[in-house]
């Protein structure tokens, strides 16, 4: 895969051309990359009728040429693969690329959760390398995505494998030629459970409140409610034995709503679509390993339960 500037792009194949894959994969084909979107069909037709669709939060909208697919099939050929399929859809996804990956192809996990990197492994012959992201964004139509703000990677290999750091650094170099900061960490479930943490305190509060971020971290109701997410998450994250920086991390997750207080969480819009949601992996997820390793997370496994409950409610027929 070369990343040298000025010379060739390597190919880049989106699967789950929902807000991350459409925005990442729009940021690379917009630097010159050839990219293909998988997705659900009236993105697809959006794509090929007018390209991605891309909204920046200073309020520039732009056009970016892209190839668009419905089929696995669409992958065929990319030397990077950004998976960014629901957490629930990760090994159905994982089994439905792994035909279709050219040998030299990396797999780059943009998904939420922890294992999601580990659960594709298995199933597919190529290297999988994490990324954290954090970028707010929504689709605001078929093949169109507002930026709401960030838009920041972090990659890394699970494990020592030196081939796996190898394709890490080389993914970074991929985005950063596209303008979208992306740095290596040889820490990625650290910042993998930094992430998630951020995701338990934001996404299901704000999905129950139906508040975006800024209203929903001013309402003393939150700034009781999150502390506690927070420490529990923390106290499993510790009991996985993860590595993590813990002075200060209340207040970085605080700063996130700061930072964009007009963002409402992917579990909020998921239930605004009367789709299902991702809390399995993050609330759920968190409650499910601290009862597997004895730490107790009743905000966690609340705000897990009242979610799913949400999702009976609003679920439309089919999803």
């Amino acid at each position: 895969m070369s990343t040298a500037g000025g010379g060739p792009w390597p190919k880049v194949a989106v699967f789950g051309a929902g807000a991350v894959g459409c925005y990442y994969g729009g940021m690379l084909a917009r630097a010159g990359a050839p990219v293909t979107l998988v997705g659900r069909r009236a993105h697809v037709e959006a794509l090929r009728r007018e390209g991605a669709l891309l909204f920046e939060a200073h309020g520039s909208l732009e056009r970016v040429p892209v190839a668009a697919s419905t089929e696995a099939a669409g992958v065929a050929g990319a030397s990077c693969v950004l998976f960014c399929v629901k957490s629930g859809d990760t090994e159905g996804g994982a089994r439905a690329i792994g035909p279709h990956l050219a040998r030299d192809a990396t797999v780059v996990s943009l998904q939420n959760g922890v294992d999601n990197a580990a659960r594709i492994a298995p199933l597919v012959d190529a290297p999988v390398i994490a990324a954290v992201v954090y970028v707010g964004c929504e689709m605001a139509g078929p093949g169109h995505v507002r930026h709401m703000g960030r838009g920041e990677l972090v990659v890394g290999a699970r494990g020592s494998a030196a081939r796996g750091a190898q394709r890490a650094t080389t993914v970074s170099a991929l985005f950063a030629r596209a303008g979208v900061p992306c740095r290596v960490t040889d820490n990625v479930d650290g910042e993998l459970w930094g992430k998630l943490i951020i995701n338990c305190a934001y996404n299901a509060l704000c999905a129950l409140s139906r508040l975006p971020y800024g209203p929903m971290i001013g309402s003393p109701w939150s700034r009781e409610v999150m502390p506690q997410v927070v420490a529990e998450a923390l106290a499993v994250a510790r009991a996985e034995g993860v590595q993590l920086e813990s002075d200060g991390l209340l207040e970085r997750v605080l700063a996130i709503g700061a930072a964009m207080p007009g963002q409402f969480s992917s579990t909020a819009q998921d239930i605004g679509l009367g789709k299902p949601t991702e809390i399995d992996a993050l609330n759920g997820y968190v409650a499910r390993r601290g009862a597997a390793l004895g730490v107790a997370a009743p905000v966690n496994r609340t705000l897990h339960a009242l979610v799913k409950l949400l999702e009976l409610g609003t679920a439309k027929p089919g999803s």
